[in-house]
């Protein structure tokens, strides 16, 4: 007689914690694919990212969610909101802090908001790589007097350090559960989404510290009908607030723009899997957009 097949273990994991802690960068390591962008500048994320990993026992399905702040726009709000949404539908929290950052308000401000959360959660404290050996312990100590976590794991996400432990402690804590996805869907993202997202890293990644904050990008255009040929037209807006952050995406002679764009086609050839991206960017000045509810619909920060 044939034996039963072991059940099968799937959960939600929302990865929490504060501006630059590393979640986008842990979950593209967890899931093995870039789909959340990954910047050095605070507030990066802006709206809910899944990642699903499926292995042959498990499937996890991480939501990588904005870094916990204080709101200062309708923007922000939606941000925060994306946060509280993620604690109140998932079976774990994993609350990600960086080690070589010291404590203050705002990760105060996230482990209370933690301590609210009525589900199991494990603290990863990452960027271990980036300071001595002798202080982790007393982190741990100290995160430990907090009493609401089942577990403390340092971690790189960055170099790979300890995240196959800490993926042990997630996958421990799953309910028995089916598969909520295909086996081989990684994301709920749509191209779309994604398209627009590396554009904004590369703008990120080219431009100012000042800049980032007030800039989003909107895809016009995604011209899919010679796809089968190998080519796809995308025609994109970059938008920002003032005329001197125009200039400064423009850049002399256009050459950011042009920079960016060249970054940017690259990355989307790979991600649609054609050898040929025709990228049209033009930069759109809207101010106030932030703080107006149809123009953040438009952009999918919901």
């Amino acid at each position: 007689m044939a034996s039963e097949p072991s059940p099968t273990r799937c959960g939600r994991v929302a990865l929490v914690g504060r501006p630059n802690a590393g979640k986008s960068t842990l979950l593209n390591r967890l899931v093995g694919e870039k789909i959340a962008i990954v910047s050095d500048k605070p507030q990066t994320t802006r709206h809910r990212v899944l990642g699903i990993l499926t292995e042959a026992a498990s499937q996890i399905v991480f939501v990588d969610t904005p870094g916990i702040h204080r709101p200062g726009f309708k923007l922000n709000e939606r941000m925060m909101d994306a946060v509280y949404d993620s604690l109140r539908g998932v079976d774990l929290a994993v609350h990600l802090v960086d080690v070589s950052e010291n404590y203050g308000k705002g990760e105060e401000y996230a482990v209370a908001l933690l301590r609210s959360a009525k589900i199991p959660r494990l603290l990863a404290l990452n960027k271990v790589d980036q300071v001595k050996k002798g202080k982790i312990l007393p982190v741990i100590e100290f995160y430990n007097e907090f009493g609401i976590y089942d577990e403390i794991v340092p971690i790189s996400a960055e170099r790979g350090d300890n995240v196959e432990a800490l993926l042990e402690s997630i996958r421990r804590r799953l309910p028995e559960a089916p598969f909520f996805y295909p086996v081989d869907q990684f994301t709920d993202q749509m191209e779309r989404t994604l398209v627009a997202e590396i554009i904004r890293e590369k703008v990120l990644q080219h431009t100012r510290r000042e800049l980032p904050y007030a800039t989003a990008v909107k895809i016009e255009l995604l011209d899919e009908s010679r796809r089968e040929e190998g080519f796809v037209h995308v025609a994109a807006s970059i938008v920002v607030e003032r005329p001197g952050q125009k200039k400064i995406v423009i850049g002399r002679g256009g050459k950011m723009i042009k920079t960016i764009g060249t970054a940017a086609r690259k990355e989307i050839q790979h991600l649609l899997g054609v050898p040929k991206v025709y990228l049209d960017l033009n930069v759109k000045e809207i101010p106030g957009w932030r703080n107006r509810d149809h123009l953040l619909d438009e952009l999918g920060v919901r």
